[in-house]
């Protein structure tokens, strides 16, 4: 899953982007509402975490740009006005959940786990074959065996399995698990699913599609 977080306070947008990086999500960080809908609009977010008080452009224009627009990112708002009002205005401009400041770091996970949820075709458990797949939880088993992975090898994963069949190519993956920072010519991508397959065990689950990617048959 990837984030964008859009925050003019610079300590708080870096502080929201590590914590979802620690909980295996890419995420990317705008301080104005400028940069948010440019990013917005030229990487595939599933999340745009948007503070309402943004300067240069304000929240609730870049809500409604991004409602608008082809990207398929789902909205949480956040903002310091408590009201029903307030709430309602958020969510009537085309946000999908809305987050009053101050508010507790896991709450807010929580809302953006359910939110890259609703991605089309998704589920909160997910089986291929023997291979079962509880996004919720983040918990992954072959054959009834429990199968311990690091955030970014169950981002590939995650990504794999929701591609249904289809294969997914090694830049989509580096933009949809990692974020803006990674360097597009790394072998990270190779080496992450090279672990991967070992920890999934055999018969080996990622075929490679030779010029093209990864999927899962």
């Amino acid at each position: 899953m990837r984030v964008l977080v859009a925050e003019d306070h610079p300590e708080l947008a870096d502080d929201i982007a590590e914590g979802l990086r620690d909980q295996g999500m890419g995420a990317d960080v705008a301080y104005d509402g400028a940069s948010a809908i440019e990013k917005a609009l030229l990487n595939p977010y599933d999340v745009v975490v948007l503070d309402r008080d943004l300067p240069r452009i304000h929240g609730d224009a870049v809500c409604a740009a991004l409602v608008a627009s082809p990207s398929a990112a789902r909205i949480l708002m956040l903002t310091a006005a408590a009201t029903v009002t307030n709430r309602v205005d958020g969510l009537n401009l085309g946000a999908d959940d809305y987050l009053v400041k101050p508010f507790a770091f896991e709450e807010l996970v929580a809302r953006v786990r359910a939110l890259g949820r609703r991605r089309p075709g998704t589920a909160p458990v997910i089986m291929r074959g023997d291979l079962v797949l509880d996004r919720a939880r983040r918990r992954v088993s072959r054959a009834g065996r429990p199968v311990t992975l690091t955030r970014k090898e169950l981002g590939i994963l995650e990504e794999l399995v929701i591609a249904d069949g289809a294969v997914v190519s090694a830049e989509d993956l580096l933009d949809r698990v990692w974020d803006e920072n990674a360097d597009p010519f790394t072998r990270t991508v190779t080496v992450t699913i090279a672990r991967l397959r070992r920890k999934l065990g055999e018969p080996d689950l990622i075929e490679t599609v030779v010029g093209s990617g990864y999927r899962l048959p």
